[in-house]
């Protein structure tokens, strides 16, 4: 083994020929790419994939608007303009697809299949080949809501996201948490994607991977079904045992989690309010949360309101209380674990004042280097490039195809 060489990232080899749009897909295989997996964008020709009309945009260096969406979901890809309902787009399409060992797609089902590209037609071209899919109720079971399309919020209220931790009176936040269905949806695909390039190294096959952007919000939100199941059937915070509130300090609000009678006593020694551990009425973790607004608030908030949120998080968490400040878009900037970690990219956009930011990749490896934060691509950029080396088409043949509409 050459000790010298330089590490490689781990992906590197794979490829991938995406399909893809908006975010649940583009974020999953963007952490792939991330990685060192070579993904292969396939999108319009001239519109592009519907991410790029998101709100709000930024303008390219060619002068084009780029939506937000689209900016942060696809560092490190290229982009292969194709419009795939055109026959010969679709015949080009197939050629690609065995020099590929997954093709992924976002679609609604049924999408894919009408443009003769479906699964199983892929799979007759190349039996090796890794299909994920993620819609909103997925494609290999029954649902009735298949033809229903769907965002991310759709299946986060279908999870029960919404209706988790309700409080009287108010409506609860739609979107509250940007686009955790779509986020999560990525992830689990991703999962799966790997599970069966993993698989094909045993069978030599490979399989369709479908994801339900439903039944990921269910894994995450199990508590749902699983509450009523052990007995819990009121799931407003109220009804937890325990204290889990937000608190104010001199600068903002920090979170405090308390769960455990060790956690409640070194918060009650720590504020100085010891007699708490001599009275009945914190004698239970329902006691805790029956007396949180009429005495542990405002004690808590008493001995935090001289100390920023991001102190009094310190003091409690090194006295073994579970808190944290909670941060806005600004703290995140100069947050010294957010630095060291690398969480936050900066991409510079030739013609902009300032870079464009995005997240960094939170998977970090001891041998692996921090994979590329490569600007996403413009429309078709890399069209040319893809057909001369996977399909060895002269200039010729990429001119005509261009001059057909078939390609960027």
């Amino acid at each position: 083994m050459n000790m010298s060489a330089e590490p490689e990232l781990p992906l590197k080899g794979m490829r991938i020929l995406a399909v893809e749009q908006m975010q649940a897909m583009p974020f999953g295989t963007q952490l792939l790419a991330r990685m060192g997996a070579d993904v292969v964008k396939v999108e319009h020709p001239t519109k592009g994939e519907s991410g790029r009309g998101s709100m709000p945009t930024i303008t390219d260096v060619d002068g084009s608007q780029q939506g937000s969406t689209f900016l942060r979901n696809n560092l490190a890809k290229r982009s292969l303009g194709l419009d795939l309902k055109n026959p010969k787009g679709a015949e080009l399409f197939k050629k690609l697809v065995p020099g590929y060992d997954v093709v992924t797609e976002n679609f609604k089902p049924g999408t894919m299949e009408r443009l003769g590209l479906g699964y199983e037609t892929l799979a007759e071209l190349h039996p090796g080949l890794v299909y994920v899919a993620v819609s909103g109720f997925g494609s290999l079971r029954d649902t009735p809501y298949g033809s229903w399309p769907a965002y991310a919020c759709v299946p986060e209220a279908m999870s029960g996201f919404y209706s988790f931790r309700p409080e009287p009176g108010r409506r609860p936040n739609i979107g509250v948490a940007g686009a955790i269905g779509d986020i999560g949806s990525g992830l689990f695909a991703m999962i799966g994607l790997l599970a069966a390039l993993q698989g094909r190294t045993r069978t030599g096959r490979g399989q369709k991977v479908d994801v339900a952007m439903l039944d990921a919000m269910m894994s995450i939100m199990d508590m749902v079904a699983f509450g009523p199941s052990i007995g819990v059937h009121d799931q407003s915070l109220k009804a937890w045992p325990g204290i889990l509130q937000s608190f104010d300090a001199s600068d903002g609000l920090f979170v405090l989690q308390v769960g455990r009678e060790h956690q409640f006593e070194n918060l009650a020694k720590l504020i100085g309010q010891e007699q708490w551990l001599e009275d009945e009425r914190f004698s239970t973790r329902e006691g805790w949360a029956a007396n949180l607004e009429g005495v542990i608030r405002p004690a808590v908030e008493a001995w935090a309101a001289d100390k920023t949120k991001l102190d009094a998080s310190r003091i409690l968490a090194e006295a073994g209380v579970v808190a944290g400040p909670s941060f806005e878009g600004e703290d995140l900037l100069t947050d010294p674990h957010v630095a060291a970690h690398d969480m936050i990219c900066e991409v510079p956009v030739e013609g902009r004042e300032e870079p464009v930011r995005v997240h960094g990749n939170p998977i970090k490896f001891s041998e692996s280097p921090e994979g590329p934060t490569t600007k996403w691509p413009l429309i078709g950029e890399h069209t040319s490039e893809v057909l001369r080396s996977d399909l060895n088409l002269s200039e010729a043949d990429i001119d005509a195809l261009r001059g057909d509409g078939v390609i960027t």
